[in-house]
């Protein structure tokens, strides 16, 4: 077998492949004589079929099979022996010709393929000493913690039905249609609906006009939809709600004791509290790892600067164009809107492209050096987060990694980057810096960050921490309000990408 370099012009690298026509014959004329004693051919005895009868019959499928299984498994090995990895894999061109794959398939002709591809660049690793990061922590006040329960006992709190008229702060239990230009539309209708005025919930203006109302009421509300509204079709449009009022209930007080916690599923305020403190705790760490690990990626960005392979960057960037595009879709804006063009954000986001790829390739690189591997116990935790991501559609997520080529590398991708992540923080200089939660919270434009410049929204403040235990009580109250876009609800802050 010859292997040819034909082409060599940065990282993009062309093989010729030829294997000799007699060395395909004799791996052929070898596996005909394995099937000799196993063939079953009426006219002859077992055993006893000539060769010369076998190649005649079996010659050609068996070259077929020789051809299919030097272009499986030869690239690895070429590869292999030429100390080369593959940024993707190999693109293999061969003769299309029927009348020379015939001469290939008889014997009659060299079997010659091509191999295109792009090489992984050698990486060689600097020393970390140099990187120096701050760690901000914010010391959780108890009065944070008071807020956030306050607000799960407001969920959790009874309501009792009354014969007068409602008042912020009442429940308005109804039933409602809503129309434009005299048209029902998609997800305004609901019925046996529950809504605390005051709450926020729907769109300015809806929750003021049911003030006033009483149970067996009737009343049409007219509203206008933010200009911001997610549902494009209603944006900016003026809309009428049929309103029929079914109850009217004042709330209950509201108490942080050990019944509050029972009702919860815990066995006492103090616990609830703890809970609660956790999860404040939580989200505040979360924000304090991105911004970490966002100072490491972008002195790692400075530190390392090569040609990234074409093909990489390509597929990047076709993951994060497709997501922009659907992100201005659903909130029907455009380019323009954003204070840009497509051409200026082709751009950006092909720079944003090489950027996750040349810090890919590090980390990918660091994590081997260091013996970083990914548990299948963690990938196991992977996979059941996804499939609570899809209730009900277990079975076809789990076809779906198991069937893919490439899918469970996604599960496996981001683990081993925060496992690297915890390596390079246990080599680097790391500072912690007591900040207020405002400081924390405050959207940080870091000279030199392309993964921030390029983010396509702005960063939203954290949804407030919520004791897990308490879920299910918001829940509960969450399952009257309308849950489709065209709801009259409020739009709510998007959460921040990275």
């Amino acid at each position: 077998m010859q292997v040819i370099e034909t082409l060599a012009e940065g990282l993009k690298r062309e093989i010729k492949v030829v294997v000799p026509a007699k060395d395909m014959e004799a791996k052929m004329n070898e596996r005909l004589a394995e099937a000799k004693d196993k063939v079953r051919i009426n006219g002859f005895r077992p055993g006893k079929v000539p060769v010369s009868h076998l190649k005649k019959v079996y010659g050609k499928s068996i070259m077929a099979e020789l051809v299919n299984e030097i272009v499986r498994e030869k690239p690895t090995e070429i590869l292999s022996e030429r100390g080369e990895k593959s940024a993707t894999q190999p693109a293999v061109a061969m003769t299309e010709d029927e009348a020379e794959a015939d001469k290939i398939l008889s014997a009659e002709a060299d079997f010659e393929f091509t191999l295109s591809y792009e090489v992984i660049p050698p990486i060689e690793l600097k020393s970390v000493d140099g990187i120096k990061v701050t760690r901000e922590v914010v010391e959780i006040e108890e009065e944070e913690v008071t807020e956030q329960i306050l607000k799960i006992a407001e969920s959790a709190r009874s309501f009792e039905a009354k014969k007068g008229k409602a008042a912020n702060g009442d429940r308005v239990t109804m039933d409602y249609l809503g129309k434009v230009d005299g048209e029902a539309f998609e997800g305004g209708a609901a019925e046996d609906a529950d809504l605390v005025l005051g709450s926020g919930r729907f769109i300015p203006g809806f929750e003021d006009q049911l003030v006033g109302v009483k149970a067996g009421d009737e009343k049409t509300i007219t509203v206008t939809f933010p200009e911001e509204y997610p549902a494009a079709n209603l944006a900016g449009k003026e809309a009428t709600f049929d309103v029929k009022v079914k109850e009217v209930a004042a709330p209950g007080e509201v108490e942080i004791n050990d019944d509050l916690a029972s009702k919860l599923g815990l066995e006492s305020a103090d616990k609830l509290k703890e809970i609660v403190r956790s999860q404040i705790e939580g989200q505040y760490g979360q924000v304090t790892r991105q911004k970490v690990k966002r100072q490491i990626l972008d002195q790692l960005d400075e530190l390392y600067k090569f040609d990234t392979p074409q093909s990489l960057v390509d597929a990047e960037f076709e993951n994060i164009w497709r997501q922009i595009n659907t992100d201005l879709e659903q909130s029907g804006k455009t380019f323009e809107d954003e204070d840009t063009t497509e051409e200026k954000a082709r751009e950006e986001y092909t720079k944003l492209a090489e950027r996750r790829v040349r810090l890919g390739l590090v980390l990918s690189e660091i994590g081997e050096k260091a013996g970083i591997e990914v548990t299948e116990d963690e990938m196991q935790r992977a996979l059941y987060d996804q499939l609570r991501n899809f209730p009900g559609q277990e079975k076809e997520i789990i076809n779906f990694f198991r069937n893919t080529p490439g899918a469970s590398a996604s599960l496996r991708a981001p683990i081993f980057e925060e496992k690297v992540v915890d390596h390079l923080l246990g080599e680097v200089k790391v500072t912690d810096k007591t900040v207020s939660k405002e400081e924390l919270m405050a959207d940080d434009e870091a000279e030199g960050s392309e993964e921030k410049k390029a983010a396509p929204k702005k960063k939203a403040a954290p949804k407030k921490a919520k004791a897990e235990a308490a879920d299910a009580a918001e829940a509960s109250e969450e399952e009257a309000a309308p849950k489709k876009k065209a709801a009259p609800k409020k739009k709510k802050a998007d959460d921040a990408a990275e």
